[in-house]
């Protein structure tokens, strides 16, 4: 009789259970050999049956070997849940199926902090659920056609100055409007920017799926949708064609990649759309960056100039402890480098503190800050600890408005535009998302996660996958093994993202048309009413019950 050891781990104690059905199974190996995550193996299970072979009743008891798949049950070859063995098995012999009665929450910090991607398994509760459009023209006054009316969908990239500050930048000169003085730099793009998410952390070919995707959208359906480089540096190929317009590159505190955006600063066609300093986002802030060194494959050393290591962002930019240090350092160098002709954006937490960040920037003598950028907790990210998704952030809703709030306070909204993301999507609607937020005082909104679920990302907050971090992505997105980038179709993905930005416009515009606005609603809260009355409490808007 085997011995039995309380500490040992059995499949019961895993998030997934692989159910294995021998009687449909002819053993061909697909669903072992697909296996990202090696959680499977052929073995043999030992069996008595009793069989009658002959015409009349006569039983036989036989012993016999029978070969099964059987799951693994250590640590290192966990299963995710991820699917992929029932996607190829012809006879449908074999799924995972998730497990209530698991412990793995705390077995598996018997080796540590627990690390992984994708979402929060918390705090999956939205206050944008909780929100609805109720103003709706009618009679008194008249609603658009959603279809066949113009609208003027542009969010600025960049300081915008007052009409007073402006007047004494321009003078008319023989009929002509002439610039005499500096002013800063604005870009006026699509209220929809592809967030940053870095070549290592996705893979090459993922983010040259996005990258078309955004190229595609610009070039193709006049739609001036912008895509962040993410930390790590871009192709330098990329950075030397016109092609770099569409592109707002990223400097977060690891600079990495940075050595190579410079030395082809002087080959440079056109200038970026812009320039963003990621100080933090809000999935796991305080953290920094991440990428472990199963991901750090050769051309990711290449881009980012370091060996093969797990690649650890610090959590501040080394020499920059306060936000006067950071608009005068950070930002007047960057600006400084392209020339001033590139708006440059910062990208910080949603947190108690993110008003005091905002009224900071406002006050900038410079005028450089070309952005803010609010990240809530809801966010993706691509490796964290699971403590700090959980329980580390803060929703982003209300620090928007809270922001909004103190720029109107001071008369001062608009000048530095607020964008707004982190759950962006989350539901699978991302223009009903971007439409309240704007409504609630964003420019526009930025998405991450979406982007790579329509390439076929299977995580969601249930649990299921989010395994980004091991650089063993089933589908091929967030790994740098050749094996499983192999699966993903760069030209179906970028389609499939060209498609439901196609469909995002559509329904944004299908919002804006019955509240009666040609124009982004920046700040329109009479648009909205929420059905909670502790939101409508927070958020200034009307309760509707």
């Amino acid at each position: 009789m085997q011995a039995v050891n309380a500490l040992d781990t059995y499949p019961g104690d895993l998030r997934w259970i692989i159910r294995h059905d021998p009687s449909r199974c002819t053993m061909c190996g697909s669903c072992v050999a697909q296996c990202a995550q090696n959680a499977i193996e052929a073995a043999m299970l030992r069996c008595d049956v009793t069989v009658s072979e002959k015409p009349w009743p006569e039983p036989e008891k036989r012993h016999l070997a029978r070969p099964v798949i059987r799951q693994k049950t250590d640590l290192a070859h966990l299963c995710v849940g991820c699917g992929f063995c029932a996607r190829v098995c012809p006879n449908g012999a074999i799924y995972p199926e998730r497990n209530a009665d698991q412990r793995f929450p705390v077995i598996g910090r018997a080796n540590g902090p627990i690390r992984r991607g994708g979402r929060t398994n918390l705090n999956t509760q939205r206050t944008l659920d909780a929100i609805v459009v109720g103003r709706i023209s009618q009679m008194t006054d008249p609603a658009l056609d959603s279809e066949r009316h113009t609208f003027d969908m542009r969010a600025p990239l960049g300081r915008v100055l007052p009409s007073r500050d402006l007047a004494a930048e321009l003078q008319v000169r023989d009929g002509r409007l002439v610039k005499t003085g500096h002013t800063p730099p604005v870009n006026w793009i699509y209220p929809l920017i592809f967030s940053d998410m870095s070549i290592g952390a996705l893979s090459t070919r993922a983010w040259e799926a996005v990258a078309m995707a955004a190229a595609y959208l610009n070039e193709e359906c006049s739609l001036p949708v912008r895509m962040s480089s993410g930390e790590g540096g871009m192709p330098v190929k990329l950075m030397e064609s016109d092609k770099l317009r569409y592109f707002i590159i990223q400097i977060a505190s690891g600079h990495f990649g940075w050595d190579r955006i410079v030395k082809a600063l002087p080959r440079m066609k056109v200038d970026p759309a812009g320039v963003l300093i990621k100080i933090g986002q809000g999935a796991k802030p305080g953290d920094g960056g991440l990428l472990p060194a199963s991901k750090v494959a050769p051309h990711i050393q290449a881009i980012r100039g370091v060996p093969k290591s797990t690649l650890h962002s610090p959590p501040n930019h080394q020499g920059l402890y306060s936000i006067e240090e950071s608009v005068q350092k950070m930002h007047l160098s960057l600006n400084a480098a392209f020339g001033f002709r590139v708006p440059v954006a910062i990208k910080c937490a949603a947190s108690a503190t993110s008003v005091s960040v905002y009224n900071n920037l406002l006050r900038d003598p410079y005028r450089i800050c070309g952005g803010f950028f609010i990240d809530g907790i809801q966010g993706g990210t691509g490796a964290a600890n699971e403590v700090s998704l959980d329980h580390t952030g803060h929703p982003v809703v209300s620090k928007l408005r809270d922001c909004y709030l103190a720029a109107v306070g001071q008369g001062l909204q608009g000048q530095i535009p607020l964008w707004a993301g982190g759950g962006v999507g989350l539901t699978g609607n991302a223009a009903a998302d971007a439409f309240k937020m704007i409504c609630l005082g964003a420019n526009g909104v930025f998405v991450g996660k979406l982007l790579i679920q329509l390439l076929g990302c299977v995580g969601n907050e249930n649990g299921r996958c989010n395994n980004c971090s091991t650089g063993l992505c089933p589908n091929g997105i967030c790994s740098q093994d050749p094996r499983l980038t192999a699966r993903l179709d760069v030209d179906r993905g970028a389609q499939a993202i060209v498609d439901y930005v196609l469909a995002f416009d559509s329904e944004l515009r299908k919002l804006m048309a019955p509240i009666g606005n040609s124009s982004l609603p920046v700040g329109r809260s009479d648009a909205l009413v929420a059905t909670d009355r502790a939101v409508a409490d927070k958020l200034g808007i009307a309760y509707a019950c």
